[in-house]
C-alpha cells in the first residue's frame, strides 16, 4: 500500500514538470511566432476572451480575466485607442458600456492563432511520431479533465 507521502512527492513532480514544460511551449510560441506587437501578454488574453465571448461588460471581463476593475480600465484603453477593440453603450442601461473587438481586433487574434497553429503543426509534423501524436492526444484529455470544473 503506498503511503500518502509518496503519491504526494510523485502528483508534485509531476505538477513541476507539465508546468515548466507549459511554460516553455508558451515562450517558444510567442518567440517562435512573434509579431504580437506592443501588446501586453493580459491584452493578448483580453482580446482572447472578447473573441471567444463576442461581447462583455468591463466588470465581467475583469473577473474572467482575474484583474481589478482599474486594471482592467487601462487595459481596454489601450486597446480601443489601438482600435482593436469597441465600445458601445448597453441596451438595457445607457451608463454602462459593452465590449467587442472591431473587424482589426478580431482578424489580430486569428492572425495570432493561425500563425501559432501553423508553427506547432509544423513542429509536429517535424518532430513526433504517429503513436506520440496519439499519446499527446490521451494527454490532452487528461488536461481537459483539470482543466474542466
Amino acid at each position: 500500500m503506498e503511503n500518502t507521502t509518496s503519491v504526494l512527492d510523485r502528483d508534485i513532480e509531476v505538477a513541476t514538470k507539465l508546468r515548466t514544460v507549459m511554460h516553455r511551449l508558451v515562450k517558444l510560441l510567442r518567440r517562435e511566432t512573434h509579431g504580437e506587437g506592443q501588446l501586453s501578454l493580459t491584452e493578448r488574453s483580453v482580446m482572447g476572451s472578447l473573441y471567444q465571448h463576442r461581447e462583455l461588460p468591463p466588470s465581467e471581463l475583469a473577473q474572467l480575466e482575474k484583474v481589478t476593475t482599474q486594471s482592467m480600465s487601462q487595459i481596454i484603453n489601450h486597446l480601443h485607442e489601438m482600435g482593436l477593440i469597441d465600445k458601445t453603450p448597453s441596451g438595457e442601461d445607457k451608463r454602462k458600456v459593452l465590449l467587442t473587438l472591431s473587424s482589426r481586433g478580431r482578424t489580430y487574434v486569428e492572425d495570432s492563432r493561425q500563425r501559432k497553429q501553423e508553427w506547432l503543426a509544423h513542429a509536429l509534423q517535424q518532430k513526433v511520431s504517429p503513436a506520440e501524436k496519439d499519446l499527446l492526444m490521451e494527454a490532452l484529455e487528461i488536461l481537459n479533465k483539470i482543466i474542466d470544473e
